[in-house]
């Protein structure tokens, strides 16, 4: 095979030539990780290389019998996620850091592994790098891309421009073809962010239904892991291997998902869009979606409603400072917020401390009425459709905060506070900058096939997903 033949292939494409024998989960491994040894500090993506773990997983999965899709697929791991070798099956007592992306954290080691590792090991998927992250996961409200111990996320498709964040590193490494897929977390927009910016396919599943033990704990009540893949059908493929109740996660739904490949709707699916929804959107975001709209209703009805009037944003703000700073309330005690990167992270915890129970309580009680209103407008639709992000990619230099990027967010904030899944998908790209655009499906909660199954239908009819950077 090529140098190059296994850079953008899909999961089901790899697995196919893994299980025809054509080639083995070695020399996928070897290809990958020389991949990210070339690439990856070209995108400040990586934190930590894997090669002995990932040499002895992947020979071990070639004289296995073919446990399915994932079998001897390599993947990338957000950097707040735990990983022991001693429980991955391999004669070596080694843990690598977990570093949460803080300098001051930079050494931090958790002897045990994530459940959703676990899992992935469990269907023969091999873990080659922990990749790059804003520093904890963005919780002490940066303003500037560079607030990592590895720099700012860099953008495959032009290393002036950001990846996003929280998941920078996920979202550059999938996108520059340097793992298959990768996994990220998001509590509020950082799968769907890196995604839409750098071009490729996150899900954000429905709150509950991956475990988040052994990850770093940011919001407890609104932190979820997701895949990050090159197309809906990866997306699906990952998150069936990682779903699935956890005792170790009191938090954990019981309702696991099972991707169903070629799942349809029994009638043409209805969908919704905000009206003046694309106000705050750019140009080429309003046009991309436009004709995304445009394809969907080939085979959706598609119909526009009023957004009803609540402080989403507020409420999302209230619970995710307040579970931040109890969440991190050793390392902020500890003081070693005074080293993070960010200037703005080192102080930024203090006006957390002025949010009050009653502020707190009050604010789990409206998002009880935010999920109201979600199940009402999913009474009648199906899902609901909007752009990702009102722009593409920032500049590494820029304050996104003081941006057009840092207005209202209706959709990010509804779903989050309701737990509900969404999909980002490449739509297009900006004619002038060739920076990608993304567009945002979502839906109720366990709707994820049905999430997946429109992704796919969008994939077949458009080819966004397939164009990559030249790399």
């Amino acid at each position: 095979m090529s140098n190059n033949s296994l850079k953008f292939k899909s999961i089901r494409e790899i697995s196919n030539l893994i299980k025809n024998k054509k080639i083995s989960s070695q020399e996928v491994t070897k290809y990958f990780l020389k991949r990210l040894s070339d690439y990856g500090d070209k995108y400040n993506a990586i934190v930590t290389l894997l090669p002995e773990l990932a040499e002895k997983l992947s020979s071990k999965a070639d004289k296995l019998k073919n446990k399915g899709l994932l079998h001897g697929i390599p993947y990338g791991i957000k950097d707040l996620i735990s990983l022991s070798y001693k429980d991955l099956n391999i004669n070596k007592n080694y843990t690598p850091p977990t570093t949460w992306g803080a300098s001051p954290l930079k050494s931090q080691k958790f002897e045990f592994t994530a459940t959703v590792i676990k899992k992935l090991n469990k269907a023969g998927a091999i873990p080659l790098v922990k990749l790059s992250m804003v520093e904890l996961a963005g919780g002490m409200g940066y303003k500037y891309p560079n607030a990592s111990i590895t720099g700012p996320g860099i953008n495959p498709w032009d290393i002036t421009k950001w990846a996003g964040g929280s998941s920078s590193g996920s979202g550059s490494a999938v996108a520059a073809g340097l793992v298959p897929f990768a996994l990220g977390t998001e509590t509020w927009g950082s799968i769907l962010i890196p995604s839409a910016y750098c071009g490729i396919t996150g899900l954000r599943p429905t709150l509950g239904i991956v475990s988040k033990h052994g990850t770093m704990a940011l919001s407890w009540t609104l932190d979820k892991i997701g895949p990050m893949g090159l197309s809906a059908d990866d997306c699906g493929i990952v998150l069936n291997a990682i779903s699935g109740f956890d005792p170790k996660d009191s938090s954990s739904s019981r309702r696991k998902f099972s991707y169903i490949s070629e799942y349809n709707p029994q009638s043409k699916p209805k969908l919704a869009i905000f009206r003046n929804i694309l106000n705050d959107c750019s140009k080429s975001v309003k046009i991309n979606f436009h004709n995304s709209v445009n394809e969907l209703s080939k085979f959706a009805n598609i119909d526009e409603i009023d957004l009803p009037q609540y402080p989403y944003e507020s409420i999302i703000q209230t619970i995710s400072n307040a579970e931040s700073y109890s969440a991190l309330e050793n390392i902020i005690d500890s003081g070693a917020l005074r080293k993070l990167t960010a200037i703005e992270d080192r102080y930024s915890a203090i006006p957390r401390t002025l949010i009050s129970a009653k502020d707190y309580i009050k604010a789990l009680r409206m998002r009880r009425v935010t999920s109201s209103i979600s199940r009402d407008i999913f009474q009648e639709y199906d899902g609901l459709i909007a752009p990702t992000r009102p722009s593409t990619a920032l500049p590494l230099n820029e304050n996104f905060r003081d941006s057009f990027i840092s207005s209202s967010d209706p959709m990010g904030s509804i779903g989050n506070l309701a737990g509900l899944p969404a999909i980002s998908l490449p739509n297009g790209f900006e004619p002038k900058s060739k920076l990608p655009t993304g567009l945002q499906i979502m839906s109720s909660p366990y709707s994820e096939n049905f999430l997946i199954s429109m992704g796919k239908k969008f994939q077949s009819v458009t080819d966004w997903h397939k164009q990559n950077p030249k790399i």
